[in-house]
C-alpha cells in the first residue's frame, strides 16, 4: 500500500528519510517536491496565504452556511425537488 511521508532534503541533494522508514533495494518512489510559502511580516503580524485563510475559514462558514435560515434564503436558487 503507498505511503506518504515528510522528509528533508540535506544541503547537498540527499533525502534523508524518517528512521521508522525502510526501504527495500529497488523500490521504486515517487518525489514531491513542494514550494516553500514565503511568509510576509507585517509588523507583529504574519500575512497568511489564501490556503491557510481557506482551511482556518472552513469550520465556522460551514457552521453558518447548514443554518436554516441560509438554506431559506438561498432556497429559490435550487432546483425543484
Amino acid at each position: 500500500m503507498p505511503k506518504t511521508v515528510e522528509v528533508v532534503v540535506g544541503e547537498d541533494g540527499s533525502i534523508h528519510l524518517p528512521d521508522s522508514i525502510t526501504l527495500k533495494r529497488d523500490q521504486r518512489v515517487l518525489v514531491t517536491i513542494l514550494e516553500e510559502e514565503n511568509e510576509t511580516e507585517q509588523g507583529s503580524k504574519t500575512e497568511l496565504s489564501p490556503r491557510e485563510t481557506t482551511l482556518l475559514s472552513e469550520d465556522s462558514l460551514a457552521e453558518d452556511w447548514t443554518r436554516e435560515e441560509e438554506e431559506e434564503a438561498w432556497k429559490h436558487l435550487q432546483p425543484d425537488q
